[in-house]
C-alpha cells in the first residue's frame, strides 16, 4: 500500500519549472502512428500515462527509444491495430488509436476507455465524427471495433465541444480523401499543439484554436521533430499552492496566455499575479475572497483546475460556488475535503463552499489526478497530518510531485508498505 503524508508547515516559496503537457503528449504520441518516418518528441513528461501509451504503441510494432530529454519513435514497422483491451481500459485516451490507425489498417479493435473515476466520459462525438468520415462501429462487451475501407472528408458538426473528439477526428481526417470541415471544434491549446505537429509532419490543418477546423487529406505523413507545450494545468495548481499557504511561487517555462482564465479568477479571489514572457508568479498579501466559478471549455476556466481551486476557496472569507459544465459529476474531491472539515455542499453539478473553515488532517483518497492535487493543497493547511491514498492517480499527471513540493518547502513524503509482511508481523 502507498500513501502520501502531509503536515502543515511554512508558506511554500520558490520556483518550479513546468513539464510538458500530459493532455498534449498523449495524442502526440498516438499521432506518431500516422507517420511513415522517424519522429522525435521533446518535453514529454515521464508520467505513468505516457508509459502506458508507449507500451501500447510498442505492442503494435512501434519502436521507441528514450534518449536524454526526448523520445525517438519509429512507426514504420507497426503491424497491428489490435489494442490490448486491458491496457486501453486503463487509459482514457486510448480512443486516439482509432483515429490514428484507421486509415492505414481499415480495422481497429480497442477496449473501452478508462482512466479517471469522476463520471461518464462518453465517446458519442468521436463516434459521430468517425462515422461521418465513413467508419462503422461494432460494440462488444469489453471492446469495440472500428472499420472503414475508405475514409472520405466530410462536413462535421460536434453537438458538444470536446477536445478529445476534436483531436481524434483530426487524426482520422489527415489521411482521408478530400476536405474535412470540423465545426464547433474545441479551442484548447492541446488541440492547437497536435495540429501544429500534424502540419510539421506534412498534413494540411487550418483553423486550430478556432471553432472551425479544416483538414485537407494527404496520402502520407513523414517524420520530424516536435516539442510539446508546457502543462497549463500543473502550472495553475502550483499557483494555487502559493495562494493557499500564503507563499510565493514562480511557475517557469510556461505560456501565460494559456492560463488567462485561471489567473483572472485568482486575482478576483485576492491573489497577486505577476507575469513575464514565460512565467507567472503568485503570492498573497491579504485574505482570500470568495468567488463564483463556472468550469467550461477553453478559453473558459478549466474543469481540471476547479478541484485545486476548491481547496483554496475553503479559506475564503466568504462563500463560493463552483459549477462544472464539462463534467457535472466531478466533485468526488469535495466528499474527501468534507472529511477534513470543509463542509462543502454538493448540489446539481455544483459545489457550494462556505469558506472560513479550518481543516484537520484525515485519511482521504484521490479518485483522479486533479482530486489528488486538491487534497495535497488541503493537507498543506490542515491541522495535524493528512494521509492520501490513490497515489497512482496522482502519478498519472505529475512527474515527481513529492520532490517538487519538497523543493518549495512542503512537509510531504511518500510512504510504502507491504501489507503481506504486516499481516505476518501481526500473526507473530
Amino acid at each position: 500500500m502507498r500513501w502520501l503524508e502531509i503536515t502543515r508547515g511554512n508558506p511554500l516559496k520558490g520556483s518550479i519549472t513546468i513539464p510538458g503537457s500530459k493532455n498534449s503528449s498523449l495524442p502526440l504520441l498516438v499521432a506518431c502512428c500516422l507517420c511513415d518516418e522517424v519522429v522525435i518528441l521533446k518535453n514529454i513528461p515521464n508520467i505513468s500515462d505516457v508509459s502506458l501509451v508507449c507500451d501500447i504503441a510498442k505492442d503494435i510494432g512501434m519502436k521507441i527509444i528514450i534518449k536524454e530529454d526526448k523520445l525517438i519513435l519509429d512507426p514504420s514497422n507497426i503491424n497491428s491495430a489490435i489494442i490490448d483491451h486491458s491496457k486501453s481500459a486503463d487509459f482514457r485516451a486510448s480512443y486516439y488509436f482509432a483515429g490514428a490507425l484507421l486509415a492505414k489498417f481499415k480495422r481497429v479493435s480497442i477496449g473501452y476507455p478508462g482512466g479517471d473515476d469522476f463520471g461518464s466520459r462518453p465517446i458519442d462525438q468521436h463516434i459521430k465524427g468517425l462515422e461521418a468520415l465513413g467508419a462503422k462501429f461494432n460494440f462488444y462487451k469489453d471492446y469495440y471495433v472500428v472499420q472503414a475501407n475508405k475514409l472520405i472528408g466530410a462536413d462535421i458538426y460536434l453537438d458538444v465541444i470536446s477536445s478529445g473528439a476534436t483531436i481524434n477526428i483530426m487524426l482520422a481526417a489527415v489521411l482521408a480523401q478530400g476536405k474535412t470541415i470540423l465545426r464547433n471544434a474545441a479551442k484548447d491549446p492541446e488541440v492547437v499543439d497536435v495540429a501544429i505537429f500534424l502540419n510539421e509532419m506534412g498534413a494540411f490543418v487550418k483553423g486550430a484554436g478556432t471553432d472551425i477546423i479544416t483538414i485537407e487529406g494527404v496520402k502520407s505523413l513523414g517524420g520530424g521533430t516536435h516539442c510539446a507545450i508546457p502543462d497549463r494545468l500543473i502550472a495553475g495548481s502550483y499557483l494555487m499552492a502559493a495562494a493557499i499557504t500564503g507563499g510565493d511561487i514562480k511557475a517557469s517555462g510556461i505560456i501565460p496566455e494559456h492560463l488567462i482564465s485561471c489567473t483572472a479568477k485568482l486575482e478576483e479571489a485576492g491573489v497577486c499575479i505577476e507575469e513575464g514572457n514565460d512565467f507567472i508568479r503568485a503570492y498573497t498579501q491579504g485574505k482570500i475572497q470568495g468567488v463564483n466559478v463556472k468550469a467550461t471549455m477553453y478559453p473558459g476556466f478549466a474543469t481540471d483546475l476547479q478541484q485545486p481551486l476548491t481547496a483554496l476557496l475553503i479559506l475564503a472569507s466568504s462563500h463560493s460556488v463552483i459549477v462544472d459544465k464539462v463534467y457535472p459529476g466531478r466533485f468526488n474531491h469535495c466528499q474527501e475535503l468534507n472529511r477534513m472539515g470543509a463542509d462543502i455542499i454538493i448540489k446539481q453539478g455544483s459545489a457550494i463552499i462556505p469558506g472560513n473553515r479550518s481543516l484537520k488532517g484525515a485519511w482521504v483518497n484521490a479518485s483522479d489526478v486533479r482530486a489528488g492535487i486538491s487534497l495535497i493543497l488541503a493537507g498543506l493547511i490542515a491541522e495535524g497530518t493528512t494521509y492520501i491514498t490513490g497515489v497512482e492517480h496522482i502519478e498519472r499527471g505529475y512527474v515527481n510531485i513529492v520532490k517538487d513540493f519538497l523543493s518549495l518547502g512542503a512537509n510531504i513524503k511518500l510512504v510504502e508498505t507491504d501489507l503481506e509482511e504486516n499481516k505476518e508481523d501481526d500473526i507473530c
